[in-house]
């Protein structure tokens, strides 16, 4: 096993143990509101996320292991250049 290797393990068990004690424990809850997302992700994401149908929005909640996994795949061939934002 080379370190690669052994870091890139280390960094999953981490990252899964992390969600799985903020879910067992609900540190969190499993949703954000609207404006802890604005605050959290910038209010032109989010809208631009809910506008391209990546994220629902029901009853003024976001939920957050979707709103997460979104920011994280930082889709970005979604924006537009300066001329095309019109």
């Amino acid at each position: 096993m080379t370190l690669e290797n052994l870091v890139l393990l280390l960094h999953s068990a981490l990252v899964n143990s992390e969600s799985s004690i903020i879910q067992n424990q609900r540190i969190f809850s499993g949703q954000l509101t609207k404006t802890e997302a604005y605050k959290r992700y910038g209010r032109s994401n989010v809208d631009r996320w809910v506008k391209e149908g990546l994220l629902k929005i029901t009853n003024r909640k976001i939920d957050r292991t979707s709103i997460e996994a979104i920011a994280a795949s930082s889709n970005r061939r979604s924006y537009l250049p300066t001329l095309e934002r019109q």
